[in-house]
């Protein structure tokens, strides 16, 4: 069994992060099966996509995301940053990105919050994947606990997953206390162990950032299950498909022999 690919924030590493620009080429990679995303409220609680808690990086707006009305979020260029090819790339609200990807790919929507930043933004994410009828196919995943408890007092049925820097030893009990099943850790702290423990208890665990090979196959070593969360699907499918396929090759040349 072959480890997914997971797009962060879209097909990233080519094109402007958390635009259709980056999702339609993500979905245009055959071995894409996941994709992760990043949602905000704009002033007058429309659920978008960006990453940063301001508009300068990735934008030519400038100040905190949460000030900015929707009227003024869709008029920014935000490819210019990436590439004069992306100039005039625009914002995407979360219902537009849904409906694109609906029956095409299976969605980790990062919350992006923190003391409660944005009041009402997990009930209006679930209300966006309710309305797209894509419960099953999306999880909802915070660094922030108290975001994830919030989605489950609205809808104990929805998926969650706790996005997490670091490996504490009761790790997998605590999101069994949160009623989770998704993990979304940074591949420095994975391990063999945590991996077929995850498994074992029915854990789907993600591992980013991962954009070289050498890392890509040392975590997809690790266990099958693992979702491998990278900006360059490109190279996770040099790796992990064309690699493979080359070294099976290597292998039925010399079993002829």
């Amino acid at each position: 069994m072959l480890n997914y690919c997971a797009a962060h924030r879209g097909f990233s590493g080519k094109a402007p992060e958390n635009t259709m620009a980056a999702m339609n080429l993500a979905m245009e990679n055959p071995y894409v099966r996941w994709v992760e995303t990043d949602v905000q409220l704009s002033k007058d609680g429309v659920p978008f996509l960006i990453h940063d808690f301001t508009l300068n990086r990735t934008t030519n707006g400038r100040g905190p995301v949460k000030n900015a009305s929707w009227n003024y979020l869709r008029t920014l260029d935000a490819g210019s940053w990436k590439s004069a090819a992306y100039a005039g790339e625009r914002l995407v609200t979360l219902d537009e990105f849904l409906t694109a990807v609906r029956g095409r790919l299976k969605v980790n929507i990062e919350l992006k919050t923190e003391n409660n930043m944005y009041p009402g933004l997990e009930e209006k994410v679930i209300d966006c994947v309710k309305r797209q009828q894509m419960q099953d196919d999306v999880v909802l995943t915070s660094f922030d606990v108290n975001a994830l408890a919030k989605v489950k007092s609205l809808d104990p049925s929805m998926e969650i997953g706790l996005i997490i820097d670091g490996y504490p030893p009761d790790l997998l009990d605590r999101l069994k206390q949160m009623d989770s099943a998704f993990l979304s850790i940074s591949a420095r702290h994975i391990t063999p162990a945590l991996a077929n423990e995850a498994a074992e208890r029915g854990v789907q665990m993600m591992a980013w950032t991962i954009d070289d090979p050498v890392t890509m196959r040392r975590i997809a070593q690790m266990h099958p299950d693992l979702l491998i969360c990278t900006n360059r699907p490109d190279v996770w499918q040099a790796t992990l498909i064309d690699g493979e396929n080359q070294e099976l090759g290597r292998w039925r040349t010399w079993f002829k022999k």
